[in-house]
């Protein structure tokens, strides 16, 4: 008995590096990316590398964690582990923590068993894929992402995984950015998730000001937190949690997202990252119990995107599209529990939805294989209410509102931004406007500059003032100015030769031995 304790206690001890679990992935990502620059990313010959790197640092980060789970199960839950301070925020300290509970172990083992399947998928699956490297780097940042966001310890941890996941995402919608759809609904998930993340950083600097700590433990407060401080700092992350899980009324992000490859979908959307927000609210329970509305408001926010997500999902004809608003139907699900205080079976349903929508999700390009029937009908009740079903068709018209309201304001700011740029900061820098470098682009033998704006006119006036001076005192042919020029010119040319003889230059270098001793 003595000897099976002293395993477990040699078990718990290595949890000290569970450090290493979210970093392997990084750097994975990070010897990609250096094989990128270093041009090694085209070819089949470089394709197997890229891929073991990969699904190798998966594999390493998933059998720590199996190791941390048995010493979880043969002895208490290790208390959260610290490693010092990495940050300050004013006077509040942000440690580099470490939460090993019930839930963080079991789902951060999860999530690297199904990255880990999806990266030895993606390996045949996208075999000659000009993108193959960026897929790979990418989702390795995903993975190191939700690793952080699953086992941070402190709401700003979380918050760096947060990102990583998100830019992660970005990357692999636009993976076929040639395609303007690709880059086009790239952007469109990018601002949209940007709203989250403004909730986010919100939620940290309310909790720097009220609490005065960023660690989970300490977000509730100590019971003399008011209840608008309490609701204002719940409201923060409750708007993260809603994005990043595509909720009403940031639904219509999730169906652009499946623009990037498959595997990427069955691990971003399908089963991982569009659980995050659940997660989330998952830990900021104590904080949730305190505000009674925002609890009604978790319970309605998901009650209508079920609602929503299971009516779209019936009058879908592709695959990815039906899992996708069927995955929004349980995520929705998944918020009402939490609303209603079922926080522990919020994660836990979420954990068993990931596995099965990762199954779904790897299979759906062989569907068209395996199943031998037609495609099942709308349900009758449906078509007979024909303004639902039209509804329905049209995903409710969230779309178009989603992108008047956020799309087409971000790209009008871009338009301006050039424009002040093509109009007032180009010409003051000097840099020539499109017509005049288009009238530029054959310059004639004796019009070899141009000067443009009112730098560029400047370094033109001062060119020409150096050139006037070249032509009247050293091209001139004035003797009294060239000899001596001539005579420096010489002594030059004899100290050069002299110091290009073997026994001056062995000097030379015993003198430097000289000076260094």
């Amino acid at each position: 008995m003595n000897g099976l304790e002293s395993v477990f206690a040699a078990l718990a001890e290595s949890s000290r590096v569970v450090w290493l679990v979210p970093l392997l992935p990084l750097l994975a990502a990070a010897a990609i990316g250096v094989r990128m620059l270093a041009g090694r990313q085209h070819g089949d010959q470089h394709e197997p590398l890229t891929a073991a790197l990969a699904s190798h640092a998966a594999l390493t980060s998933l059998l720590l964690l199996l190791v941390l789970d048995v010493a979880a199960l043969g002895s208490a839950w290790p208390e959260p582990l610290r490693f010092g301070d990495w940050l300050a925020i004013g006077t509040t300290p942000v440690r580099l923590s470490f939460m090993l509970d019930a839930f963080s172990l079991p789902m951060a083992t999860l999530v690297t068993l199904i990255a880990w399947l999806a990266l030895r998928f993606s390996a045949t699956y996208l075999h000659r894929e000009s993108a193959f490297q960026r897929f790979f780097l990418g989702m390795s940042l995903f993975l190191a992402g939700m690793l952080l966001i699953v086992l941070g310890g402190n709401v700003v941890l979380v918050f760096v995984g947060w990102e990583l996941a998100g830019i992660a995402s970005w990357l692999l919608i636009a993976y076929a950015w040639e395609r303007p759809l690709a880059t086009g609904n790239a952007l469109f998930v990018f601002v949209t998730n940007r709203v989250g993340d403004a909730g986010f950083l919100l939620g940290i600097g309310l909790a720097v000001w009220s609490v005065g700590t960023v660690d989970w433990a300490g977000l509730a407060g100590d019971g003399t937190m008011s209840t608008v401080t309490a609701r204002l700092l719940a409201a923060g992350f409750v708007l993260a949690a809603v994005v990043k899980s595509a909720q009403l009324p940031f639904t219509p992000w999730i169906a652009r997202a499946l623009e990037g490859p498959t595997s990427s979908s069955a691990a971003f959307y399908g089963s991982l990252m569009v659980h995050a927000g659940v997660f989330l609210l998952f830990r900021l329970q104590d904080l949730l119990l305190q505000v009674p509305d925002m609890m009604a408001l978790l319970l309605f926010i998901g009650l209508a995107t079920a609602v929503y997500g299971a009516l779209c999902a019936l009058v879908q004809s592709d695959v990815k599209s039906a899992l996708i608003f069927s995955t929004v139907t349980q995520v929705g699900l998944m918020f009402f529990l939490c609303g209603v205080g079922y926080f522990a079976l919020a994660v836990a349903y979420s954990a068993l939805h990931a596995a099965w929508r990762a199954y779904q999700f790897l299979l759906a390009p062989n569907y068209l294989q395996l199943v031998r029937r037609p495609t099942r009908p709308v349900p009758r009740w449906l078509r007979r209410r024909r303004w639902l079903y039209t509804a329905a068709l049209q995903r409710f018209w969230i779309e178009p509102l989603a992108s008047s309201l956020l799309i087409r304001p971000t790209q009008a700011l871009g338009r301006d931004v050039r424009a002040l740029d093509q109009r007032v900061i180009d010409p003051l820098i000097g840099v020539p406007r499109a017509d005049q470098r288009a009238d530029a682009a054959g310059p004639t033998a004796d019009e070899l500059i141009r000067g443009h704006g009112l730098a560029g006119r400047a370094l033109f006036a001062f060119a020409g003032g150096l050139q006037l001076l070249e032509d009247r005192l050293l091209l001139s042919g004035d003797e009294a100015m060239m000899k001596p020029l001539r005579r420096i010119g010489a002594y030059a040319d004899a100290i050069e030769l002299l110091l290009e003889q073997p026994r001056y230059l062995m000097l030379m270098v015993m003198a430097t031995f000289v000076v260094i001793l």
